[in-house]
Protein backbone atom coordinates (compact mmCIF):
# COMPACT_ATOMS: atom_id res chain seq x y z
CA UNK A 1 0.00 0.00 0.00
CA UNK A 2 1.29 3.49 -1.02
CA UNK A 3 1.92 5.56 2.16
CA UNK A 4 -0.20 8.47 3.02
CA UNK A 5 2.14 11.42 2.75
CA UNK A 6 2.84 9.83 -0.90
CA UNK A 7 -1.07 9.82 -1.87
CA UNK A 8 -1.16 13.36 -0.60
CA UNK A 9 1.91 14.50 -2.64
CA UNK A 10 0.58 12.76 -5.72
CA UNK A 11 -3.21 14.60 -5.23
CA UNK A 12 -1.43 17.52 -4.64
CA UNK A 13 1.07 17.53 -8.39
CA UNK A 14 -2.55 16.80 -10.04
CA UNK A 15 -4.04 19.97 -8.32
CA UNK A 16 -1.13 22.26 -8.67
CA UNK A 17 -0.42 21.40 -12.41
CA UNK A 18 -1.67 25.04 -12.98
CA UNK A 19 1.16 26.31 -10.64
CA UNK A 20 4.03 25.77 -13.25
CA UNK A 21 2.83 28.55 -15.79
CA UNK A 22 4.81 31.13 -14.20
CA UNK A 23 1.86 33.12 -15.61
CA UNK A 24 -0.63 31.96 -13.06
CA UNK A 25 1.38 33.19 -9.90
CA UNK A 26 0.03 35.16 -7.45
CA UNK A 27 2.53 38.15 -7.81
CA UNK A 28 0.71 40.52 -5.22
CA UNK A 29 1.31 43.81 -3.62
CA UNK A 30 0.38 44.55 -0.02
CA UNK A 31 -1.95 47.78 0.20
CA UNK A 32 -0.90 50.48 2.75
CA UNK A 33 -4.60 51.89 3.49
CA UNK A 34 -4.79 55.56 3.11
CA UNK A 35 -6.76 58.96 3.88
CA UNK A 36 -8.00 59.03 0.37
CA UNK A 37 -9.74 57.44 -2.24
CA UNK A 38 -7.72 55.23 -4.55
CA UNK A 39 -7.92 56.68 -8.26
CA UNK A 40 -6.22 55.54 -11.64
CA UNK A 41 -2.99 56.98 -11.09
CA UNK A 42 -2.13 55.24 -8.00
CA UNK A 43 -2.58 52.15 -9.68
CA UNK A 44 -0.70 52.73 -12.51
CA UNK A 45 2.84 52.11 -10.71
CA UNK A 46 1.23 48.53 -9.50
CA UNK A 47 0.49 47.70 -13.06
CA UNK A 48 4.34 48.89 -14.26
CA UNK A 49 5.43 46.06 -11.75
CA UNK A 50 3.24 43.77 -13.10
CA UNK A 51 1.55 43.03 -10.26
CA UNK A 52 -1.61 40.96 -10.93
CA UNK A 53 -2.96 40.80 -7.14
CA UNK A 54 -3.53 43.17 -4.14
CA UNK A 55 -3.80 42.67 -0.70
CA UNK A 56 -6.43 45.08 1.20
CA UNK A 57 -6.20 45.04 4.44
CA UNK A 58 -8.81 46.97 6.78
CA UNK A 59 -7.79 47.04 10.47
CA UNK A 60 -9.64 46.15 13.55
CA UNK A 61 -8.50 47.26 16.51
CA UNK A 62 -8.18 45.79 20.77
CA UNK A 63 -6.87 47.80 23.66
CA UNK A 64 -4.77 45.45 24.91
CA UNK A 65 -3.14 41.56 24.72
CA UNK A 66 -6.57 40.95 26.79
CA UNK A 67 -8.89 42.89 25.94
CA UNK A 68 -11.80 40.87 24.24
CA UNK A 69 -13.47 43.87 22.44
CA UNK A 70 -12.50 44.26 18.29
CA UNK A 71 -13.41 47.58 17.73
CA UNK A 72 -13.42 48.48 13.83
CA UNK A 73 -15.14 50.64 10.69
CA UNK A 74 -15.27 53.59 13.22
CA UNK A 75 -15.24 57.20 11.66
CA UNK A 76 -11.70 57.84 13.58
CA UNK A 77 -10.25 55.76 11.02
CA UNK A 78 -8.49 56.25 7.75
CA UNK A 79 -11.00 56.22 4.88
CA UNK A 80 -8.50 52.95 3.42
CA UNK A 81 -9.66 51.02 6.46
CA UNK A 82 -13.31 51.67 6.45
CA UNK A 83 -15.56 49.27 4.23
CA UNK A 84 -16.22 52.45 2.34
CA UNK A 85 -13.09 52.91 1.65
CA UNK A 86 -12.56 48.77 0.73
CA UNK A 87 -15.45 49.07 -1.55
CA UNK A 88 -13.67 51.90 -3.45
CA UNK A 89 -10.46 50.05 -3.07
CA UNK A 90 -11.64 46.50 -4.70
CA UNK A 91 -13.82 48.11 -6.94
CA UNK A 92 -10.95 50.79 -8.49
CA UNK A 93 -8.73 47.85 -8.30
CA UNK A 94 -11.09 45.57 -9.99
CA UNK A 95 -12.07 47.59 -12.88
CA UNK A 96 -8.00 47.98 -13.42
CA UNK A 97 -7.92 43.87 -13.88
CA UNK A 98 -6.00 43.34 -10.18
CA UNK A 99 -7.37 40.55 -8.57
CA UNK A 100 -7.83 40.40 -4.75
CA UNK A 101 -7.00 39.52 -1.65
CA UNK A 102 -9.01 40.52 1.31
CA UNK A 103 -6.90 40.33 4.50
CA UNK A 104 -8.84 42.03 7.61
CA UNK A 105 -6.05 42.25 10.61
CA UNK A 106 -6.40 42.51 13.97
CA UNK A 107 -3.94 45.81 15.45
CA UNK A 108 -2.94 45.59 19.15
CA UNK A 109 -2.49 49.44 20.31
CA UNK A 110 1.30 50.31 20.96
CA UNK A 111 1.74 47.42 18.20
CA UNK A 112 2.20 44.29 20.67
CA UNK A 113 2.47 41.11 18.86
CA UNK A 114 -0.91 39.24 17.61
CA UNK A 115 0.39 36.42 18.42
CA UNK A 116 0.43 36.86 21.86
CA UNK A 117 -2.98 37.59 22.14
CA UNK A 118 -4.48 36.19 25.54
CA UNK A 119 -7.37 36.54 27.25
CA UNK A 120 -7.42 35.97 31.20
CA UNK A 121 -11.24 33.74 31.63
CA UNK A 122 -13.46 31.88 29.56
CA UNK A 123 -15.41 34.38 29.20
CA UNK A 124 -13.02 36.45 27.78
CA UNK A 125 -12.06 34.01 25.81
CA UNK A 126 -16.23 33.76 24.58
CA UNK A 127 -16.35 37.67 24.11
CA UNK A 128 -13.26 37.79 21.78
CA UNK A 129 -14.57 34.66 19.68
CA UNK A 130 -18.10 36.87 19.25
CA UNK A 131 -15.65 39.80 18.26
CA UNK A 132 -13.57 37.79 16.09
CA UNK A 133 -16.42 36.35 14.56
CA UNK A 134 -18.72 39.41 14.01
CA UNK A 135 -15.90 41.53 12.66
CA UNK A 136 -14.12 38.43 9.88
CA UNK A 137 -18.08 37.46 9.06
CA UNK A 138 -18.63 41.29 7.95
CA UNK A 139 -16.04 40.99 5.50
CA UNK A 140 -16.76 37.93 4.43
CA UNK A 141 -19.81 38.85 3.41
CA UNK A 142 -17.98 41.87 1.81
CA UNK A 143 -15.94 39.77 -0.29
CA UNK A 144 -18.37 37.62 -1.56
CA UNK A 145 -20.78 40.98 -2.37
CA UNK A 146 -17.69 42.22 -4.35
CA UNK A 147 -16.47 39.00 -6.03
CA UNK A 148 -13.05 39.08 -3.74
CA UNK A 149 -10.80 35.90 -5.48
CA UNK A 150 -8.89 35.02 -1.99
CA UNK A 151 -10.32 35.60 1.54
CA UNK A 152 -7.81 35.45 4.70
CA UNK A 153 -9.89 34.83 7.59
CA UNK A 154 -6.61 35.91 10.16
CA UNK A 155 -3.00 37.23 10.34
CA UNK A 156 -0.33 35.55 13.02
CA UNK A 157 -3.01 34.42 15.52
CA UNK A 158 -0.71 31.64 17.08
CA UNK A 159 -1.73 32.10 21.01
CA UNK A 160 -6.13 32.71 20.02
CA UNK A 161 -5.59 29.23 17.29
CA UNK A 162 -3.15 27.21 19.55
CA UNK A 163 -5.56 28.24 22.97
CA UNK A 164 -8.80 27.42 20.88
CA UNK A 165 -8.96 25.26 17.67
CA UNK A 166 -12.17 24.23 18.13
CA UNK A 167 -14.01 27.73 17.38
CA UNK A 168 -11.31 28.18 14.24
CA UNK A 169 -12.84 25.20 12.70
CA UNK A 170 -16.60 26.36 13.25
CA UNK A 171 -15.62 30.03 12.29
CA UNK A 172 -14.28 28.48 9.12
CA UNK A 173 -17.96 26.53 8.64
CA UNK A 174 -19.61 29.67 9.01
CA UNK A 175 -17.15 31.59 6.63
CA UNK A 176 -18.01 29.49 3.90
CA UNK A 177 -21.63 29.93 4.44
CA UNK A 178 -21.36 33.44 3.62
CA UNK A 179 -18.14 33.48 1.09
CA UNK A 180 -17.59 30.71 -1.65
CA UNK A 181 -14.11 31.85 -3.00
CA UNK A 182 -10.78 30.59 -2.00
CA UNK A 183 -9.51 30.72 1.60
CA UNK A 184 -6.39 31.18 3.26
CA UNK A 185 -4.69 31.91 6.87
CA UNK A 186 -1.59 34.24 7.19
CA UNK A 187 0.66 32.12 9.67
CA UNK A 188 3.87 33.80 10.82
CA UNK A 189 6.92 32.35 9.91
CA UNK A 190 7.21 30.13 13.18
CA UNK A 191 3.93 29.50 13.56
CA UNK A 192 2.58 27.86 10.01
CA UNK A 193 3.70 24.22 10.84
CA UNK A 194 1.42 23.66 13.76
CA UNK A 195 -1.77 25.58 12.06
CA UNK A 196 -4.46 22.37 12.49
CA UNK A 197 -6.84 23.77 10.20
CA UNK A 198 -4.79 23.63 6.35
CA UNK A 199 -6.90 20.87 5.64
CA UNK A 200 -9.78 23.27 5.04
CA UNK A 201 -8.55 26.33 3.74
CA UNK A 202 -7.44 26.43 -0.36
CA UNK A 203 -3.78 28.03 0.50
CA UNK A 204 -0.92 27.60 2.98
CA UNK A 205 -0.45 31.20 4.05
CA UNK A 206 2.81 32.13 5.14
CA UNK A 207 4.40 35.89 6.58
CA UNK A 208 7.43 34.89 5.50
CA UNK A 209 9.71 36.80 7.77
CA UNK A 210 12.44 34.01 8.24
CA UNK A 211 15.77 34.44 8.99
CA UNK A 212 18.53 34.05 6.39
CA UNK A 213 21.77 35.82 6.82
CA UNK A 214 23.66 37.51 9.57
CA UNK A 215 25.54 39.38 7.66
CA UNK A 216 25.16 42.80 7.10
CA UNK A 217 25.10 43.23 3.18
CA UNK A 218 24.67 39.34 2.60
CA UNK A 219 25.11 38.19 -1.24
CA UNK A 220 22.32 36.30 -3.39
CA UNK A 221 23.90 33.14 -2.69
CA UNK A 222 24.53 33.61 1.24
CA UNK A 223 20.59 34.19 1.67
CA UNK A 224 19.71 31.40 -1.10
CA UNK A 225 21.88 28.99 1.73
CA UNK A 226 20.39 30.06 4.37
CA UNK A 227 16.95 29.47 3.11
CA UNK A 228 17.48 25.75 2.89
CA UNK A 229 16.47 24.57 6.01
CA UNK A 230 13.32 26.79 6.11
CA UNK A 231 12.16 26.08 2.38
CA UNK A 232 12.41 22.01 3.45
CA UNK A 233 9.90 22.77 6.43
CA UNK A 234 7.87 24.45 4.61
CA UNK A 235 8.14 22.49 1.37
CA UNK A 236 6.75 19.70 3.88
CA UNK A 237 3.69 21.14 4.98
CA UNK A 238 2.55 20.85 1.20
CA UNK A 239 3.72 17.24 0.96
CA UNK A 240 1.61 16.38 3.86
CA UNK A 241 -1.36 18.26 3.35
CA UNK A 242 -1.58 18.72 -0.76
CA UNK A 243 -2.47 22.45 -0.45
CA UNK A 244 -0.39 24.95 -2.45
CA UNK A 245 2.12 27.68 -0.29
CA UNK A 246 1.16 31.46 -0.89
CA UNK A 247 3.59 33.95 1.10
CA UNK A 248 0.66 35.95 2.30
CA UNK A 249 3.95 38.52 2.97
CA UNK A 250 7.04 38.85 1.95
CA UNK A 251 9.78 41.33 1.92
CA UNK A 252 13.11 43.33 3.93
CA UNK A 253 13.44 46.14 5.03
CA UNK A 254 16.66 48.56 2.97
CA UNK A 255 19.15 48.37 5.50
CA UNK A 256 22.06 46.55 7.19
CA UNK A 257 21.44 43.29 8.56
CA UNK A 258 17.79 43.05 6.83
CA UNK A 259 17.95 38.74 6.77
CA UNK A 260 18.79 38.59 10.14
CA UNK A 261 15.59 39.34 11.71
CA UNK A 262 13.25 40.46 8.69
CA UNK A 263 10.23 40.50 11.25
CA UNK A 264 11.40 43.56 13.12
CA UNK A 265 10.04 47.03 11.87
CA UNK A 266 11.63 49.01 15.23
CA UNK A 267 14.62 50.21 13.88
CA UNK A 268 13.74 53.66 12.84
CA UNK A 269 17.48 54.61 12.42
CA UNK A 270 19.35 52.00 10.88
CA UNK A 271 21.39 52.15 8.33
CA UNK A 272 20.26 52.49 4.69
CA UNK A 273 21.65 49.55 2.45
CA UNK A 274 19.85 49.17 -0.58
CA UNK A 275 22.03 46.47 -1.47
CA UNK A 276 20.83 44.21 1.17
CA UNK A 277 16.91 44.53 0.76
CA UNK A 278 17.35 43.62 -3.37
CA UNK A 279 19.91 40.71 -2.28
CA UNK A 280 18.03 39.37 -0.13
CA UNK A 281 14.71 40.02 -2.17
CA UNK A 282 16.38 38.46 -5.12
CA UNK A 283 16.91 34.84 -3.30
CA UNK A 284 13.52 34.65 -2.24
CA UNK A 285 12.58 34.95 -5.47
CA UNK A 286 15.34 32.56 -6.62
CA UNK A 287 14.37 30.07 -4.09
CA UNK A 288 10.81 29.88 -4.33
CA UNK A 289 8.93 31.30 -7.64
CA UNK A 290 9.37 28.38 -10.09
CA UNK A 291 8.40 25.68 -7.42
CA UNK A 292 5.43 24.16 -8.96
CA UNK A 293 3.89 24.12 -5.32
CA UNK A 294 4.34 27.71 -4.45
CA UNK A 295 1.82 29.99 -5.18
CA UNK A 296 3.14 33.38 -5.24
CA UNK A 297 2.90 36.23 -2.62
CA UNK A 298 2.31 39.90 -1.51
CA UNK A 299 5.54 41.76 -0.77
CA UNK A 300 5.12 44.25 2.21
CA UNK A 301 4.29 47.12 1.51
CA UNK A 302 2.64 49.18 -1.02
CA UNK A 303 1.71 53.07 -0.53
CA UNK A 304 -0.97 54.46 -2.63
CA UNK A 305 1.00 57.85 -3.05
CA UNK A 306 3.87 56.28 -4.97
CA UNK A 307 5.86 59.15 -6.00
CA UNK A 308 6.06 60.31 -2.35
CA UNK A 309 7.06 56.45 -1.31
CA UNK A 310 10.52 54.91 -0.52
CA UNK A 311 12.99 56.06 -2.40
CA UNK A 312 17.12 55.64 -1.85
CA UNK A 313 16.90 57.71 1.60
CA UNK A 314 13.79 54.99 2.98
CA UNK A 315 15.65 52.10 5.43
CA UNK A 316 11.33 50.54 5.55
CA UNK A 317 9.92 47.80 3.85
CA UNK A 318 8.90 48.82 0.65
CA UNK A 319 10.33 48.43 -2.39
CA UNK A 320 9.03 51.89 -4.05
CA UNK A 321 11.35 53.75 -5.72
CA UNK A 322 14.25 51.25 -5.06
CA UNK A 323 16.13 48.90 -7.04
CA UNK A 324 14.15 46.33 -5.43
CA UNK A 325 10.81 47.85 -7.27
CA UNK A 326 12.52 47.11 -10.96
CA UNK A 327 13.32 43.19 -9.46
CA UNK A 328 9.78 43.14 -9.03
CA UNK A 329 8.76 44.07 -12.43
CA UNK A 330 11.38 41.65 -13.90
CA UNK A 331 10.05 38.77 -11.62
CA UNK A 332 6.34 39.55 -12.03
CA UNK A 333 6.86 40.06 -16.11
Amino acid sequence: MMPQANIVFLIGLLVLQHCTNPADKINGISLVSADMALHNNHIEPVLQVNANFAAVMPFGFIRDLDHPEIVYNTERQWYGETKTGVTQYINTLKTNRIKIMLKPQIWVWHGKFTGDIHMQSESDWQLLEASYSKFILDYAQLAQHLKVELFCIGTELENFIKMRPSYWFLLIQEIKKAYTGKLTYAANWNEFGQTPFWSVLDYIGIDAYFPISASKTPSVQECMEGWETHKAAIESVFVTTGKPILFTEYGYRSMDYSGREPWKSDEVFAPVNLEAQHNTTQALYNTFWDEYWFAGGFIWKWFVNHDASGGSNNNRFTPQNKPVEALMKTQYD
